[in-house]
């Protein structure tokens, strides 16, 4: 929930995540299907709040979180409802970008989504007093990190070493950008692509999902339990 990055290679979707958390959280579920508003929606789950930071549904719709908007915000001591629950209201509806205008946001903390849906890519974020969306080039790579983690300064830096990483692979594919996303900076606990800050906050899992026409391949590596969980499927 706190790297995402998204590739177009030559007509097939990559999406990448990273999810930083602090170690305390309870361990998440591996990606399972589960039926959300009688939508079939594959996710990993988060043990304690229920909710997800990444999910995919039957029709091929990506929906990721990123923890804050624009730049780091206030905390609260507490939220009306976890943004992990949010992406499921979404996700559960007909059109997640529909569902966005209507959403009541009132009292969540800020965050933004990545969403590809039909074929199309957006930006959606809540700042803690406005939503935004914006439409992203499908055919471009991009790539955000956290602005509760990551300063605007290192977010460029990031951003540096994936655009100079695709240069040097002009037909990137899944299994390079996975391994972008688990070994850059390794040394760099700080602010590499997995950190360990003072082993409170490290990066637990890197998901990701590869769209083809209507086949979806899911790959799910929980790196403190040295897990991985992969699964095929054809969306409707």
């Amino acid at each position: 929930m706190c790297t995402v990055s998204f590739v177009n290679a030559n007509g097939k979707i990559i999406i990448t995540s990273n999810r930083d958390e602090k170690v305390l959280r309870p361990n998440a579920i591996e990606p399972r299907t589960y039926q959300v508003n009688n939508k079939n929606v594959i996710f990993p789950k988060d043990n304690k709040a229920g909710g997800t930071w990444y999910a995919i549904d039957e029709h091929s719709t990506v929906l990721v979180l990123l923890n804050g908007a624009e730049e780091r915000h206030v905390f609260k001591d507490s939220y009306r409802k976890s943004r992990g629950l949010i992406v499921l209201d979404l996700m559960g509806s007909e059109s997640p970008l529909q569902a966005w205008q209507a959403i009541n946001l009132h009292h969540i903390e800020p965050f933004t989504l990545v969403l590809f849906e039909r074929q199309k890519l957006y930006q959606l974020r809540w700042n803690e007093s406005d939503k935004s969306s914006i439409e992203l080039d499908a055919n471009q790579s991009h790539i955000w990190s956290s602005s509760t983690l990551y300063t605007k300064e290192i977010r460029e830096k990031r951003a540096h070493w994936f655009h100079t990483f695709l240069e040097m692979k002009p037909e990137v594919n899944e299994a390079e950008l996975f391994n972008f996303h688990r070994y850059t900076e390794e040394e760099n606990t700080e602010h590499g692509l997995v950190i360990n800050r003072n082993d409170i906050l490290k990066t637990l899992s890197i998901t990701q999902t590869i769209l083809e026409q209507n086949k979806v391949a899911i790959r799910y590596s929980d790196l403190i339990a040295e897990k991985e969980y992969s699964n095929v499927f054809i969306s409707v």
